[in-house]
This record gives structure tokens, C-alpha cells and sequence, in this order.
């Protein structure tokens, strides 16, 4: 036999479930384990005490019956049995009414006798009868006991006999129906998981934290509205849509915070330091949390199997109700009993006692009793789960009461699961809300951030860079460090991968700043480290993905020199490329696009005024439309690199004050189009490097004031002597092309400074080369020379030779007549070297820096 606990373990749920449990289901477990007890107590009853006597009913009574009584009281038959002398029993049976009975207290024998022997005396019959006033029936115990069971299961409705074990099946089900959503497997495992975030949540020291800082927000605010305020400061955060400013408000907000002219700036309490070890338990709750949501929001099947359980718990107790309502009148305490066993017994019918039946009657009217209890609350659970959307969930009262008014509402089984936590406590909710709100995670980085990312240690990341300012670089970091606002001598900032990177007013502090980087980093500034910026900021680098994660308050530093935009301005959707805000910038002087342009956006030409250079690098992308170059009449310096020209644009010889144009890796085969440049008087500098031209037009000489032309990576087999008329030349590269031969006509330029020729076909040297006495640097390498004249000790000037990757035997010995060339300076094969007199060997190891010659 099973105890009463084992049957309740199947109502036992985890502890930590409970907090899933409102008051209904509590209230219908406690029911359920009542009406185990009930199913219990009456089994037990039963199994030990349940029995059914039977009496036969006499022939003669069975006549009499349709007599009128005369005794006037209630039909009872009282059977005593005495022990006389001797070892035979006498009975005495005393008759009440029309029904009398018969207890089968006679042994056999005796019974025999009284039926075998009528010849005895009479005045002994006489006197024994005299002494019995009941009536004998002729059966013993054996036959007694046989017809009870035969009667307790003919007599007895079946439902006095099964009662305790519906009432127990019945219970089983309803408590299995009660908690089937915390054992389906696609369910439990959703609700341990939240269970166990909403526990951890709940525990957080992040979350206390939280939301005590928002009560002291309030209370400051509130403190604010009661003293008043005179004026808004000089620099306030207004609230304006992050990511969006306007000319006016090119800030940020304040995280929980909106200002108005009437309610001044307060100062917020500065956020604890959290211990290392929460902060990450922290942050990795909002993770957990985040994922979650996005598992549990796609379907609705929790709510789906709480509505299915509950409404087959009222289906249930509808039919219990129905069919147990008209068995109460079954059960009763006599009953009349023909069990068609005449031949074995003598007797067709016997009047029969329940002793159960008052016991049962009573269990069973307390079990329909605790059966509508509990039905009205499953009634009533039904009302409260279609009474309001459950799948909906909304932190509205949340956001009201914190700082927090980002806390989104969330749907399907994450809703429902959030409506039962609040059956059982609100505060869970609201301390889950802090990690569904960006602004807490933001503010978390932040605390964990500033307190892993010190001043000493971002001081150590200081560096020098090329240009030898001091430099810090900032990568994949959750945001920018308060502690970087106090390295006052940087210059240089970098910031890349900080998609949460705000620039607060401690930016002012960094009065040596002028150069910024952010690399797909869309840093939201405040106003006052916007007015610093304007002011301040010389150079930006913006490095994006699309167009719209350029920082709309960069279209708004008025100040602003340098502008290097690198990313995708050629979509769909950026018709005007985002560049549509370019006329504030006033001193814009150098403005470096890398993209994958199609044209050269009208947009530019609003800068055109005062931009003196313009690179535009296109990845491969074939630029097509240059018309907007005509307007650009200021600029000096001009770069279409990787275009997909294939001729040189007309538009640029309308470019009256170019100095340098580079048209570097295009697909430039023939450049004939170079006489027009004779009308570009100010261009020194050519570089038509990285391109597919086989030849050089003689037209070239209309360019009088070149000073340096780039011709390597092409496919020149020939240098003309046009090229050896440009006076003014002081550097000519024709490395990696496919030329043979360098022309005598090489002496020619006097101004000669740099040389290259890398790479080529070329045998000999012609001794005109080193009439160039100008030469400092001079590139031979890879090619076929087998032999470097002695005259190369012309070239007092030189500093750097490179002559590796030739045919050569040896090294003149009048290199060492170089003065100013040393050994860093000399790029030879090391036998070559080591071939060279001694003292030519120490001239050229030699370390002493000799000042040199004028004339560049």
C-alpha cells in the first residue's frame, strides 16, 4: 500500500518553480492534496473495515409482511446468544416488527436434530421454545459468510464499492493536468532557463545598484523642480534624436535624462566601481538575457499548454461534478440482497447492512464540496488568462519609475512567463527589466570599463607614430574610457570597433588634440566636447561601413583641415552620398575619399572654394562621371587612383593651379591627351605609375615646369628624347618597364636628382649619366648592367644606389670618391662588397653624418 506522501510527491515541483505558482495554483494544490487524504482515508477505511451482514428473510415473515404491524416500532431484529451447560449453544431471537432475522449461532448438529426428531416430548419442545423468542434459520457460519461476500458484491452500487479509488484517479489527474507545463521536455527546459536568469537577475548586485542609483536620479531631480532653476549652462545635452543631429544640437542625450530650459543640468552621483567578478557575471547576464529573448519570443507554446492544462482541469471537474452528484443517494445502510443461491442456502432473499455507508456518504459529500472549490478557481483562471492579452508585456510602469525608458515589451511565452512572476511578486519583473535596457548595459560597460582601462595603463599605450606625435589607439573596446580625456599632451586619438564610443565634455581637457580616428566607430559627442571639437580639431578620419554611421556632427567642424572618408558612399540609398552638409566646412583644405564611386559627387564643388587637394581612391570601380572636377579650380593636388580610367580626363585640364596629379593603377594605355597640359602651368608633378602605356608622346615637352614624372609598373620599351627636354626635371622613374636602353640625350638634365630604373632590360651605362652630377639617388637594380663605369665618382651628391640584381664582377674602386654615400645607402650583392679595397670599405662604413650639398 502506497503511503500519502509518496502520492503527493507527484505534486512536488522544484522550488525555485514556485515563483511561477500564483495564488490559484497554489490554493489547487493544497485542494488536491485534500482530496488525497479523502481518496486515502476512505480506502484504507475500506480495505480494513468494509464488510456487508447479511440475514436471511423467512418465509413466514415474507407472508406476514402483507399483514399491518401492531407492534407500532421500527423494524429491528436483535439476535443474543447464550451459552447454556454443556458444550451445545442455545439462541434466542427476539422479532420487532414484520421482518424478523436469524443469527446462524446454532452448530449443525443441533439444527439436525431439531429437524430429524419431532418425536420428542413435547413438554421439552414446549419448554425450549418458551426459552427463545427468535426464530432459527437453520444455516451456519460458513453459509453466513458465503452469502455476505456474494452480497457485498450484488447488493452494493459499484460506486460504494470504488469510491476511494475514483476519488484518488480522479485527484492523480488533476494534479498531473495542475504542473504537466513544468515536466513537457519543450517547455521545462525554457522554464528552468528562465527561472534560473530570473534568480541571478534578481541576486545581481548590478541590479540593486541600478535601480538605487534611479531612485537617487529622482530623488536629485525632484530636489532640482522644488529649488528651481534660473537658466540652462553654457553647454547642456538637449534631447534630440541620438545619431541625428541638427546644425543646432549636433549632441548627444544623456542616458535617462531629458533637459528643458526650465530644468537645469544636475549632477548625477558618480556609479560605484562594481568588483571585477560581478561585473562580469553581469555582463554576461545581459548576454544570457539577451539570447533568451530571442529563443523564447518566437513561439507561444508555454502559454498554449497552461491554457490546454487549465481548461482540461475544468472540463474535469464539470464531469466529476455531473456523474458523482447523482450517486449520493446510492449510498445507503440497508440494502435487500437476492443472490439465486436457494439450493445452496434454502433461502431466496436476504436483508443486508452497509457499515460503511454513513462513513462514505460523508467523505463522499466533502469531496464534491472540495471538487467546486476547486472548479470555481479553475473558472476563474480561465477568466484571468483570456481576460487580458497574456502574450503581450509591457514595462511601461517600469520605465516610469526609472531611468531606464529604454526597456522594450516583449511577447508570446516571454510575456506569459513575466505575467505569472508578477502573480507571485512585481519586483521580480522590474528587476528583470534592467537587463532588458540598453542604457543599464551601457552603463555597466562603462563602470567595468573605466575600471580596467586606468590612466596608468592607458598611458602605457601611448606611442609615437611616423610623424612623431603622440599617438593612442583604442581597438574593439565596449566604449572610450573616461580616463583618456586626462592624457592632455596626446595628439593623436584613434578609436576603431567602439560602436558605443561617446565623447563627453572632458574631451576640452585635451587642448594638444587635433587629429581624430574613428574607424567604424559612430561616436556620439555633447555639445560642449562638440564646441571643442569645432574649434579645435585639425584632422578626421572616418572609416565606415555605410554612409549613415558617419557622425552627422562631422558635417559641422567648421575648423576642420583634413577630411579621409573610407567606406561606401555608392549605394542605393545614398543618392547624394550623405555629403550634403560639406559647405560648413569652411577651411577644409584636403579632402581624401576611398570608395567605389561611379561620379564624382556634385556635393564636393561646395567645398571647391577653399580645397587645394582631392583623393578619390575607387577600389576598382570604374569612375565614369568627372564633371564636377571643372568646378574645382583651386586644387592643387588631385589623385584618381585604382579608377578604371582609361584615358586621362578632360575635366582635369581645366584645372588651372594644379600642381600634382597622380593617376596611379588605372588602365591608361595611350596618353596622347597630354599636349593639353602645356595650359596647366603650375603642374610640377606627374605620376602616371601602375597603367598599360607603351609609349611617351613627344608633346610632353609642352610641359615646361615638370619636375618629376612616374612612369614605372607600364610598358615602355623606350624613353624618347622629348622626355630629356624637360629642363626642370629633378626626378624620373621608368622602373619595371620592359626599356633597353638609356638614351645619351639623359645628360641633358642638369637637374637631375633622383633617377629609377629598376627593373628594366639595360646594358650599358652611358657615361652622360653621370654628368648628372646633381644625383642622389640612382635605382639600377634588376637589370643586365655588367659594368659601372669609374665616373660614378661624379656623383659627389649621391646617397643611395642600389645596383643589386645585375651581372656584375666587381665595384669600381672610385665609389669610395663618393662622399656622401655609406654603406646603409648602397644595395650590392655582399661578395661585391666585400670585393672593394679596404679603404674604399671603411669610407663607405664610415658613420660620420656629412651635411649635404645645396642645391636640391
Amino acid at each position: 500500500m502506497f503511503t500519502l506522501a509518496e502520492v503527493a510527491s507527484l505534486n512536488d515541483i522544484q522550488p525555485t518553480y514556485r515563483i511561477l505558482k500564483p495564488w490559484w495554483d497554489v490554493f489547487m494544490d493544497y485542494l488536491a492534496v485534500v482530496m488525497l487524504m479523502v481518496a486515502i482515508f476512505a480506502g484504507t477505511m475500506q480495505l480494513t473495515k468494509d464488510q456487508v451482514v447479511c440475514l436471511p428473510v423467512l418465509q413466514s415473515t415474507v407472508n406476514s409482511k402483507a399483514q399491518p404491524s401492531t407492534s407500532g416500532k421500527a423494524d429491528f431484529t436483535t439476535v443474543e446468544t447464550t451459552t447454556g451447560q454443556g458444550e451445545e449453544a442455545s439462541m434466542r431471537t427476539v422479532s420487532f416488527g414484520s421482518a424478523p432475522t436469524v443469527t446462524p449461532d446454532i452448530p449443525l448438529s443441533r439444527a439436525t436434530s431439531s429437524q430429524y426428531q419431532p418425536t420428542e416430548s413435547g413438554q421439552e419442545l414446549k419448554k425450549e421454545q418458551k426459552d427463545s423468542s427468535g426464530r432459527k434459520t437453520n444455516l451456519d457460519f460458513q453459509q453466513y459468510v458465503f452469502i455476505n461476500q456474494m452480497c457485498y458484491h450484488l447488493a452494493l452500487p459499484w460506486y460504494s464499492k470504488y469510491f476511494p479509488y475514483l476519488v484518488l484517479i480522479h485527484t492523480i489527474i488533476l494534479i498531473v493536468s495542475s504542473n504537466f507545463w513544468f515536466k513537457y521536455p519543450k517547455t521545462c527546459s525554457k522554464i528552468e532557463h528562465f527561472v534560473s536568469i530570473l534568480g541571478k537577475c534578481f541576486e545581481s548586485p548590478w541590479t540593486t545598484k541600478a535601480l538605487s542609483e534611479t531612485a537617487c536620479e529622482d530623488s536629485e531631480e525632484n530636489k532640482q523642480r522644488l529649488t528651481g532653476a534660473q537658466s540652462l549652462p553654457k553647454y547642456v545635452s538637449t534631447s534630440s534624436d541620438e545619431g541625428s543631429p541638427s546644425a543646432s544640437t549636433p549632441m548627444i542625450t544623456k542616458s535617462g535624462f531629458k533637459f528643458s530650459a526650465d530644468k537645469p543640468m544636475i549632477e548625477v552621483p558618480s556609479v560605484t566601481i562594481l568588483d571585477k567578478k560581478d561585473g562580469e557575471q553581469a555582463k554576461a547576464l545581459f548576454e544570457k538575457v539577451r539570447k533568451f529573448r530571442a529563443h523564447v519570443e518566437d513561439s507561444d507554446l508555454i502559454y498554449k499548454l497552461y491554457v490546454g492544462q487549465t481548461i482540461i482541469k475544468t472540463v474535469k471537474f464539470i464531469f466529476i461534478l455531473c456523474y458523482t452528484a447523482n450517486f449520493v443517494n446510492t449510498i445507503s445502510f440497508e440494502h435487500i440482497c437476492n443472490p439465486k443461491v436457494e439450493h445452496l442456502i434454502g433461502y431466496t432473499q436476504f436483508e443486508c447492512t452497509h457499515n460503511m455507508a454513513y462513513m462514505l456518504k460523508k467523505l463522499l459529500i466533502s469531496y464534491i464540496s472540495l471538487i467546486c472549490v476547486y472548479g470555481f478557481i479553475c473558472l476563474y483562471t480561465l477568466f484571468w488568462l483570456f481576460r487580458i492579452p497574456l502574450k503581450e508585456y509591457s514595462f511601461e510602469k517600469v520605465r516610469e519609475e526609472s531611468s531606464f525608458s529604454d526597456i522594450p515589451d516583449v511577447k508570446n511565452d516571454f510575456a506569459f512567463l513575466l505575467h505569472m512572476v508578477d502573480q507571485y511578486d512585481q519586483l521580480y519583473s522590474k528587476r528583470f527589466g534592467v537587463f532588458l535596457s540598453e542604457v543599464s548595459e551601457n552603463k555597466l560597460r562603462e563602470i567595468s570599463l573605466n575600471h580596467e582601462w586606468t590612466f596608468e595603463k592607458l598611458r602605457q599605450h601611448v606611442s609615437r607614430n611616423a610623424q612623431d606625435k603622440q599617438e593612442l589607439h583604442l581597438f574593439m573596446l565596449s566604449g572610450v574610457p573616461d580616463a583618456v580625456f586626462d592624457l592632455t599632451d596626446l595628439e593623436v586619438l584613434k578609436l576603431e570597433l567602439i560602436p558605443e564610443a561617446k565623447i563627453p565634455a572632458k574631451i576640452s581637457q585635451m587642448t594638444n588634440l587635433q587629429e581624430l580616428h574613428l574607424c567604424h566607430c559612430p561616436a556620439k559627442v555633447e555639445q560642449t566636447a562638440f564646441s571643442f571639437l569645432r574649434d579645435h580639431l585639425r584632422c578626421l578620419h572616418v572609416k565606415f561601413t555605410d554612409v549613415a554611421e558617419i557622425p552627422a556632427w562631422v558635417y559641422l567642424l567648421k575648423t576642420l583641415r583634413e577630411l579621409y572618408l573610407i567606406g561606401n558612399l555608392n549605394s542605393e540609398n545614398n543618392k547624394m552620398i550623405g555629403l550634403d552638409s560639406l559647405r560648413e566646412l569652411r577651411h577644409l583644405k584636403i579632402l581624401h575619399v576611398k570608395s567605389n564611386l561611379t561620379k564624382i559627387p556634385p556635393n564636393i564643388t561646395d567645398v571647391a572654394p577653399h580645397l587645394t587637394k582631392l583623393v578619390i581612391h575607387n577600389d576598382g570601380t570604374k569612375l565614369v562621371v568627372l564633371n564636377s572636377l571643372k568646378k574645382m579650380t583651386n586644387v592643387a593636388e588631385l589623385e584618381l587612383q585604382n579608377c578604371e580610367l582609361e584615358r586621362i580626363p578632360h575635366a582635369i585640364f581645366s584645372l588651372s593651379n594644379l600642381q600634382e596629379l597622380d593617376l596611379k593603377s588605372n588602365s591608361i594605355r595611350t596618353i596622347e591627351e597630354i599636349i593639353s597640359f602645356q595650359h596647366l602651368k603650375r603642374l610640377t608633378c606627374l605620376k602616371l605609375w601602375h597603367n598599360k602605356i607603351v609609349s611617351i608622346p613627344s608633346s610632353i615637352t609642352h610641359i615646361k615646369n615638370l619636375e618629376s614624372l612616374y612612369l614605372s609598373n607600364n610598358k615602355l620599351e623606350s624613353l624618347p628624347a622629348a622626355v630629356f627636354s624637360l629642363q626642370k626635371l629633378r626626378c624620373l622613374d621608368v622602373s619595371y618597364n620592359s626599356i633597353a636602353l638609356i638614351p645619351g640625350e639623359i645628360g641633358l638634365l642638369p637637374n637631375l636628382q633622383h633617377f629609377y630604373i629598376t627593373g628594366n632590360k639595360v646594358n650599358i651605362l652611358p657615361k652622360q649619366l653621370f654628368q648628372c652630377v646633381k644625383l642622389r639617388t640612382l635605382c639600377l637594380g634588376q637589370n643586365c648592367i655588367t659594368s659601372i663605369p669609374d665616373k660614378v665618382s661624379q656623383l659627389l651628391q649621391l646617397t643611395h644606389l642600389e645596383l643589386k640584381g645585375n651581372c656584375l664582377d666587381r665595384l669600381p674602386a672610385t665609389l669610395g670618391q663618393c662622399q656622401l654615400l655609406r654603406k646603409n645607402g648602397l644595395l650590392v650583392e655582399d661578395h661585391l662588397f666585400d670585393a672593394l679595397p679596404p679603404e674604399v670599405k671603411e669610407m663607405l662604413n664610415q658613420d660620420t653624418s656629412i651635411p649635404f650639398a645645396n642645391g636640391i
